[in-house]
């Protein structure tokens, strides 16, 4: 499935140097999978990750799972390694941290020529620069990376997130001014349901495709989330009927529930069933 039509509703961090977790991911409910070298992996399993990941990508089949691979940073003393061995790697896309300029998106894009390129949003001047970013040609998606963030605004922890508003809404107002997919950053509180719910229908609410996930326990409640509900599928239904309807009678607009329907109400519909079709094609694939 291509990436226009792909969902990403859950996007899960496998750690890449954790054999078991990357043959576990095989079988979740995950719409996508960030094969992690970076944060997850300590110094002295950087090289033993690589070499795994680059095997376990060559030879495991992981289904419709969106592939992405998070490389080290192109300054870090594993970056170079990353790029060499995964510029041609069996992956959806490539996943590069800290990126706060187009520079450093070129950079990579320089040296990996055939695979899309993704962006982690995580620091001060990658909120400033989003529009910038996300007008590279190379790139297809950004994801937030909201937990570094938050250290480098010194922000404190707030269940409505007030310190991430601002640069959460630039990066989507980039996102969709450039056609890019965006997915929030992740919930700490693995074990916490009623926060996770609240974060996603927040995010969800904002307008992201998705959520970054740090365990599997995390996916059902995403996946709802981020998915049109019976009542989004049956009030899209609706308008378009009615205003159909309406525009065989010679009206510009429609009335459902006692709203005004006008043309753009019909986009937005659309989207919505668009969207639950491409999520009933995922998960029966």
């Amino acid at each position: 499935m291509a990436q226009a039509a792909h969902p990403f509703r859950s996007v899960l961090y496998i750690p890449g140097s954790k054999e078991r977790a990357l043959e576990k991911a095989r079988g979740l409910p995950t719409d996508a999978i960030i094969f992690d070298l970076e944060d997850a992996v300590s110094p002295d399993e950087k090289d033993h990750a690589r070499s795994l990941l680059a095997q376990t990508l060559a030879s495991a089949d992981f289904g419709h799972r969106f592939r992405i691979v998070r490389l080290n940073g192109i300054d870090s003393p594993w970056g170079a390694a990353d790029i060499a061995a995964f510029a041609g790697a069996k992956a959806d896309a490539i996943l590069i941290p800290k990126v706060s300029s187009p520079a450093d998106v070129e950079a990579v894009a320089a040296q990996i020529p055939d695979l899309p390129l993704w962006a982690m949003m995580e620091t001060p001047l990658a909120m400033l620069n989003a529009a910038a970013i996300a007008a590279h040609p190379r790139l297809t998606g950004m994801v937030m990376g909201t937990n570094d963030l938050a250290k480098e605004l010194g922000a404190r922890f707030r269940p409505d997130r007030l310190a991430m508003q601002a640069g959460l809404g630039l990066c989507l107002l980039a996102a969709r001014a450039h056609g890019l997919t965006i997915v929030d950053g992740v919930y700490n509180a693995f074990k916490d349901d009623h926060g996770l719910r609240l974060e996603c229908e927040q995010g969800r609410d904002m307008g992201f495709d998705g959520k970054t996930l740090i365990h599997p326990a995390q996916l059902e409640i995403a996946n709802a989330a981020f998915s049109p509900s019976e009542s989004e599928i049956s009030l899209a239904l609706r308008q378009i009927a009615a205003f159909e309807e309406a525009e065989k009678q010679g009206l510009g607009v429609a009335v459902v529930d006692g709203k005004i329907v006008e043309n753009l109400h019909i986009v937005t519909a659309r989207q919505t069933l668009a969207k639950a079709e491409a999520i009933a094609a995922f998960s029966a694939s």
